[in-house]
């Protein structure tokens, strides 16, 4: 799996952190890092927190 982060398209609504927070982390600012590390068994949640951001930063792929 492979998680791409559009850092340019985050407004810091911070709803990926809020809904998937051992997969998403926020800078002091409140926008999303862009360093995903992904622990066994989190795919669900990865798409979860990518489905919840409203600008649609985050794209998952298998």
């Amino acid at each position: 799996m492979r998680i791409d982060i559009d850092l340019a398209a985050c407004a810091g609504h911070g709803q990926c952190a809020a809904t998937s927070p051992d997969v998403y982390h926020l800078d002091d600012d409140g926008f999303v890092v862009d360093d995903v590390t992904l622990a066994e068994g989190s795919d669900e949640d990865a798409r979860e927190g990518a489905s919840a951001c409203p600008e649609n930063a985050i794209t998952v792929r298998d």
